[in-house]
């Protein structure tokens, strides 16, 4: 079985360029659709699913244009 590297909420804010407390809001909001796992009182990320909220948040249309 291939073993899943979980992100930290540090490392995930860091990736996304936020703070974690930023993170923190967000799930308790549900401001966003980015996936989290739950073990036990831990919060981990996939970075899988990292990069797809990225991908699914990039806007315009790549030529300086915003839609």
């Amino acid at each position: 079985m291939e073993q899943i590297r979980l992100l930290t909420p540090e490392e995930t804010a860091n990736m996304l360029g936020i703070q974690a407390q930023t993170l923190a809001a967000w799930r308790c909001k549900r401001r966003y659709p980015l996936r989290y796992v739950k073990l036990g009182r831990a919060i981990r990320y996939r970075r899988e699913d990292v990069e797809a909220f990225i991908a699914a948040s990039v806007r315009g249309d790549g030529n300086g244009a915003q839609k």
